[in-house]
């Protein structure tokens, strides 16, 4: 008879902290807890929210009668540590150091998967486990390059979403994914376009760090000098705050709650309805975008994230992008699965659990290093 492993998934997000309990393969329990942007504000830092973060997690864990001694692995979404290779990895003093830290550059919620994780296995010793964190790094050389000597790209996205979505979709069209050139967005609180050659992510928007489409909560990309002559006088954290969860619809609207703005859109509001829009507008322009990066060659542009759930995002993106290849979408995300299935993986002795290094996977190109 088949072993049932018990797995607690811990996923905050920028507007959420999703929970979930996993037997096996099954998903058991799931719950979405949204916290809107006003609420999230009041803490001066993301780090400061961990307070927050577990009641609501010790809540979930009471009210549906589970106990920590009962797990058989914990999993923390991943984020904010130095940029690593795709996989599961074993939570560490190091790693949670490094996420709370932030050592890897990317301003994100997150940074709290690992440290909530961390905090359970101190009230009882559990295997702790994090899977793709949104430091994924398998860029191309060229994409890492601006025009600032020194400076170079990074990729902050939703690459346990992203990754995790692009599998089902090359199983659907009975196909591997490292045998499939896809784009694959996430749209939801932030917004990731990227581009996956061969199973690799070779290119992406640094969603974390505000770079791409403005979301619910991000500022999306801007001209430097609008920064310089319009945002000049605001603090580094005033700016952090702008690039990951008060800029955007968040910075139009004073909330991030997409149902309400919306319901603002389907009464026929015009500054909301030209607000929703431009998100929209601009998310297929980095669809265009990455298609250049995979020279035409698209098998399927592949769209998830919550903000599905509202029909003209993928009637926008089908009417805007269709020509460029099929769309596919899935609604929703899949990162519950995906961070159960890996810590599966791992139970049953059918992967190994990665150790961090605490060092960046990629440190320079080597003729350029001092």
């Amino acid at each position: 008879m088949e072993k049932t492993y018990k797995i607690l998934v811990i996923n905050p997000g920028s507007t959420s902290t999703k929970l979930s309990l996993y037997e096996n393969g099954r998903d058991v329990i799931t719950e979405d807890i949204f916290h809107d942007a006003p609420v999230l504000l009041r803490y001066p830092t993301i780090n400061d929210q961990l307070p927050f973060r577990m009641e609501v997690l010790h809540d979930f864990l009471d009210r549906h009668g589970l106990k920590l001694s009962e797990m058989d692995a914990v999993v923390g979404r991943g984020g904010c540590c130095y940029p690593v290779e795709g996989g599961v990895y074993l939570v560490s003093e190091q790693l949670v150091r490094d996420c709370h830290d932030c050592v890897g550059g990317i301003y994100h919620s997150s940074m709290l998967g690992v440290q909530m994780a961390w905090e359970l296995k101190k009230e009882h010793d559990c295997l702790t486990l994090m899977l793709d964190p949104t430091v994924l790094d398998e860029l191309d050389d060229l994409a890492r390059i601006t025009g600032v000597k020194g400076i170079y790209r990074c990729a902050g996205t939703h690459a346990l979403n992203l990754k995790a979505t692009a599998r089902k979709h090359a199983a659907a069209i009975g196909k591997r994914y490292e045998d499939c050139r896809f784009i694959v967005c996430h749209i939801d609180g932030g917004i990731s376009v990227t581009a996956h050659r061969y199973g690799r992510q070779v290119d992406a928007n640094n969603a974390s760090g505000g770079e791409g489409p403005f979301s619910p909560t991000r500022m999306g990309s801007m001209a430097v000098t609008d920064i310089i002559n319009k945002l000049w006088d605001k603090s580094a954290d005033e700016m952090h705050k702008l690039c990951s969860h008060a800029g955007g619809l968040t910075s139009h609207f004073g909330t991030s709650d997409s149902d309400v703005i919306h319901a603002m859109v389907d009464d026929g509001d015009p500054r909301a309805t030209r607000v929703w829009n431009a998100m929209l507008y601009q998310t297929a322009k980095y669809i265009g975008e990455m298609a250049v990066v995979l020279e035409g060659q698209v098998d399927a542009i592949v769209l998830t994230g919550g903000l599905l759930r509202f029909d003209d995002v993928a009637e926008t993106i089908r009417r805007r992008c269709g020509w460029i290849a099929p769309i596919a979408t899935y609604p929703g995300e899949n990162e519950q699965e995906a961070m159960a299935l890996g810590a599966l993986r791992v139970l049953r002795g059918e992967e190994q659990a990665r150790t961090y290094t605490g060092r960046p996977v990629w440190e320079g190109f080597p003729d350029e290093r001092e």
